[in-house]
């Protein structure tokens, strides 16, 4: 049984039902139906913290879907696993990915950011400063990117950005 026939809770479910209801009225084929019903079968285990079916219906969305915009979002999500899990390396690798397909998706280089960040952060643990430093302007260099793309999101970013220095 398909995991969008499990769902128990009504926000789920109620996304199943208006997925289904677009799915059937919309003008596509076969192959991208199925290729979307894994996507939300990997948007649900995901959420539930179920990572390893999630990967599986992913992949295999994948392997179906080839609009590079909708890849895009698989890619993300796949990152987001890989990042829940501390798979930073895997996680960029992912969230680059999906920006080849779709530059303009500011979470992804927020995400980008963050792991460069948290890697600084590290490096500063370890008594690494010109590597911290080196971290640091990347990460500010894809919050830049995220802010200019969203400039009303990530405000500690901003912030962070500011109090820094590396505004410009």
């Amino acid at each position: 049984m398909p995991r969008s026939q499990r769902n128990d809770n009504f926000i789920d479910k109620t996304f199943t039902v208006v997925a289904d209801i677009l799915l059937n009225i919309l003008p596509t084929s076969k192959r991208e139906k199925e290729a979307f019903s894994y996507y939300r079968d990997g948007m649900s285990a995901q959420a539930e913290g179920e990572y390893a079916e999630a990967l599986q219906n992913y992949y295999e969305a994948m392997r179906l879907e080839t609009d590079p915009y909708d890849r895009s979002y698989i890619l993300y999500n796949i990152g987001l696993i890989h990042t829940s899990n501390g798979e930073h390396g895997k996680a960029l690798d992912y969230y680059n990915q999906a920006l080849e397909r779709n530059p303009s998706m500011p979470q992804a280089l927020n995400n980008i950011a963050v792991i460069y960040h948290y890697r600084g952060e590290q490096a500063i643990e370890n008594d690494q400063t010109e590597i911290s430093t080196l971290l640091f302007d990347k990460a500010a260099e894809f919050w830049k990117e995220a802010i200019r793309i969203a400039p009303t999101n990530y405000i500690e970013a901003q912030n962070w950005l500011k109090v820094t220095g590396r505004t410009k």
